[in-house]
């Protein structure tokens, strides 16, 4: 066990100067879950909880409660505000002595300038929360902080209270290991905007052949009901199962929460050294292994899609000349296979320049073509126009960045957003010249069977 007290000159919400007091103290573990300390944090911390594992299951992040909140609604400013607000409240701290440095949760909105509908309501177009008691499991390590940030002095009161509360969760987490869950019930399947989405595939086409657009993406939802109230951990759980090969997230925000299996990589830095995923063109995956090579070998060599793929390749590339002194891409795209889908692949890594940090690759990366369009302004323009729903945090940025800088964040797809007994799901799809609408239609029914399966339902082609 290691702790240290620290203060900082605070601005950080534009308030007179004042000082902080940053008490951080970590705790190694032999052995913690992470769902069940998830679970475990219900009572005290229910809205206030977030989960987190990466694609290779090597890190896994759980944050109960918030004890310092960042959130912005400029629009041309919210990443360099999340950032300037973390490194002020990190300024003056001493973390490198400690096993597991503080973290910084959290995501962003695909488009600010869409403005907000009822399900996102709640929700800022930046959410970062340092949690009050932070799980973090590392190569097979496992660790807690306890963070306090506070205007006022911290008592040892304080101090005593919040670790009694950290114990008595670690050992309900401990004892009551991971629970039994049912899936929910689902009562009720609408899809909204189901004609609008149709004849906006129908537009954007027309727009394309004008040539205004090379590419633009278009989404539309899925609004599921139950019979009753539906349990975040029971989601969780469930994409847990069900979804190993992605990144796995959840976000609570109050009565929401924002869950999903991704399957791409946005960008993750760590010791200056940047990794990139693009990940653009899909087809099903196939009933038989040789159906599926076939579909594979189908993928690889589509037009229409090694299209798509490129537009992603060279926007990121460009992402990467701006911040990074060096990079490698390879010539050409591979598979990448999770379970109801596959998708054309291409990694990109390089080393960044000086004084690049990952929130500013976060901005320029964001939104790719596979989640936007190309030319990236034009197809965001036209997705303001056509698509008729709002996305929230779905194809947003969500993910970390520690003390030092390092984190990761993965693109919000294959998500779902949870409200009580309702839930609504998202999913899209590249839109160009040659796209047709019932195909494209056809091709989200594919993206919602991961997020529709875990909450309990099913198509009528399954």
């Amino acid at each position: 066990m290691n702790h240290k007290l620290s203060t900082t000159n605070d601005d950080l919400k534009n308030t007179d100067q004042s000082t902080v007091r940053f008490y951080i103290e970590t705790l190694e573990i032999d052995r913690l879950s992470a769902l069940p300390f998830f679970e475990a944090g219900e009572k005290s911390f229910e809205g206030m909880r977030y989960f987190w594992q990466n694609r290779e299951k090597n890190f896994t992040l759980v944050g109960l409660g918030n004890a310092y909140t960042i959130e912005s609604n400029e629009e041309n400013q919210r990443y360099t505000n999340v950032e300037n607000q973390w490194k002020q409240l990190l300024q003056g701290v001493d973390y490198e002595n400690l096993l597991q440095q503080p973290i910084l949760f959290g995501s962003f909105t695909f488009d600010p300038k869409k403005g907000v509908s009822d399900e996102w309501s709640n929700f800022s177009h930046a959410n970062f929360a340092l949690a009050t008691h932070q799980l973090v499991i590392r190569n097979e390590k496992a660790y807690v902080n306890t963070h306090i940030v506070s205007k006022q002095n911290i008592s040892e009161e304080q101090i005593s209270k919040l670790l009694a509360e950290r114990d008595e969760i670690i050992h309900q987490a401990q004892v009551k290991g991971s629970k039994t869950y049912a899936k929910p019930v689902v009562n009720r399947m609408t899809e909204p905007f189901k004609e609008e989405y149709l004849k906006s595939i129908s537009n954007v086409t027309d727009a394309i052949k004008d040539g205004q657009a090379d590419k633009v993406v278009i989404a539309r939802s899925l609004a599921l009901r139950f019979d009753e109230k539906v349990d975040p951990t029971n989601v969780l759980t469930q994409v847990y199962n069900e979804q190993p090969e992605s990144y796995l997230f959840g976000q609570e925000n109050g009565e929401n929460l924002f869950f999903g299996a991704s399957p791409e990589r946005l960008v993750s830095v760590k010791d200056g050294q940047a990794y990139s995923s693009c990940i653009a063109g899909s087809i099903k995956r196939g009933a038989t292994k040789e159906h599926d090579n076939a579909l594979g070998a189908e993928l690889l060599n589509d037009e229409k899609n090694l299209q798509e793929h490129q537009y992603v390749v060279d926007m990121i590339t460009s992402s990467f000349e701006d911040t990074c002194s060096s990079y490698t891409v390879p010539e050409s795209p591979q598979l990448l296979k999770i379970r109801d889908i596959q998708h054309l692949y291409t990694p990109v890594e390089g080393y960044l320049n000086d004084g690049a940090t990952i929130l500013q690759m976060v901005e320029k990366l964001h939104p790719t073509p596979a989640l936007g369009g190309a030319p990236r302004g034009k197809a965001m323009e036209m997705i303001r126009q056509y698509e008729p729903m709002n996305r929230g945090i779905y194809a947003g940025p969500i993910g970390w960045l520690n003390a030092e800088g390092d984190g990761e964040f993965a693109v919000a797809i294959r998500s779902a957003l949870l409200q009580k007994d309702q839930a609504y799901l998202y999913a899209g799809g590249g839109i160009v010249a040659d796209s047709e609408p019932q195909s494209e239609y056809e091709e989200t029914l594919v993206k919602f069977r991961p997020m529709l399966r875990a909450l309990g339902g099913k198509l009528n082609d399954e």
